[in-house]
């Protein structure tokens, strides 16, 4: 029986490729056993445990980008997490350590170093965070989502997506998820979501323009985040028959996938790789702060005319009527950048991160 440990967490960009990751594992060895860790104040404390996946959880050392007191106590807090992360390897007689990045997997790659269990990686940013570009220098088990991500022994495998959204047929599932979500049958719907935590600049734009948009026959699904979502969103049906639903949080984004024609959203690794995947074309507004890797995940995207960008600064209410609008109507154009999504991500991410997983495991 092989002992996987999986690390990541904080958004979804890393608990998603967990997840999935986990259920490919399954698939590929039965008898295989998971433990995912994570920490208290990240999205994995509750849609971990939602997957049926266990969790152990390890105190967080967030890394200040600026010098600051909080920078010179990372040092202690990295200690105390590595000596919990090892704790927790050695009771759950782990036989490799597979890392999706961010805080927690740092703690977790040093104590799995320390106690020789084998590592695996996996990069979901065309450019990689901090703890993968320190993992990627102790093993040569090192996955990444898209070509030329700049890190040693790098082998391009995808992104990991749920079977749910590797498998989804949009057409077919669409009647189905329309009805779920309360959104009409026919018509062109806009779905809008700027990651588990929400975007402010996105929320505010469509907002914006939300009447000129649902006036003219278009639904739109909104998920804002669930710290941005208040009393004064509230679902609405306007007389072209058109509804206005705004939501918190959608916990199976195949069912939105599946009842949109089109998606604006941030360009992070996840939404990249699984509107793809799906075939849904999207106008991604990537975060205008951070390393610039959510510009570098859509490019693929945007030079195939499979996707379109638009700056944080750029996206107003007015571009959102003068151009958004017309694209979501365009039924042809849509179905053209549909068809160019077709095969631009590795098929069976999933699938080829797991083989790794197992393949360290055995050498």
């Amino acid at each position: 029986m092989t002992s996987v440990v999986l690390a990541g967490g904080g958004t979804a960009g890393h608990t998603s490729p967990l997840i999935a990751t986990a259920q490919a594992l399954q698939v590929a060895e039965p008898n295989v056993t998971l433990l995912a860790i994570g920490t208290p104040k990240g999205l994995e404390s509750r849609v971990v445990p939602a997957a049926g996946l266990e969790l152990a959880m390890i105190p967080p050392v967030p890394l200040p980008r600026k010098i600051t007191p909080e920078l010179f106590k990372v040092p202690g807090r990295l200690v105390g997490a590595v000596r919990e992360a090892r704790r927790i390897l050695t009771a759950a007689h782990a036989d490799v350590v597979v890392g999706f990045g961010g805080y927690v997997s740092m703690p977790v790659y040093l104590a799995a170093r320390a106690a020789k269990v084998p590592i695996v990686i996996h990069e979901q940013n065309a450019v990689p965070g901090l703890a993968n570009k320190v993992a990627a220098r102790l093993t040569h088990s090192v996955g990444v989502s898209f070509p030329g991500t700049p890190l040693p022994h790098a082998t391009l495998v995808g992104l990991p997506v749920r079977a749910a959204i590797a498998t989804l047929d949009r057409a077919a599932a669409r009647p189905a998820a329309r009805a779920a979500f309360g959104l009409p049958a026919e018509g062109p719907v806009l779905l809008v979501s700027g990651g588990s935590q929400g975007a402010r600049s996105i929320n505010q734009a469509v907002e914006g323009a939300l009447r000129e948009i649902i006036a003219a026959g278009v639904s739109v699904l909104h998920v804002l985040g669930p710290k941005n979502i208040t009393s004064a969103h509230e679902p609405r049906t306007d007389a072209s028959g058109a509804v206005y639903l705004p939501l918190g949080y959608v916990d199976e984004m195949a069912d939105a996938y599946a009842a949109a024609d089109l998606m604006l959203a941030r360009a992070g690794a996840g939404t990249v790789a699984e509107t793809a995947t799906v075939g849904l074309p999207t106008v991604f507004v990537p975060l205008p702060h951070g390393n610039g890797e959510q510009a570098k995940n859509a490019e693929g995207l945007v030079a195939a005319g499979a996707g379109v960008v638009v700056p944080d600064g750029l996206l107003t209410s007015d571009w959102l009527v003068a151009t958004g609008l017309p694209l979501v109507l365009d039924a042809k154009r849509l179905a053209t950048m549909g068809e160019r999504l077709r095969g631009l991500m590795p098929a069976d991410a999933a699938g080829r991160v797991a083989a790794m997983v197992l393949g360290a495991v055995k050498r």
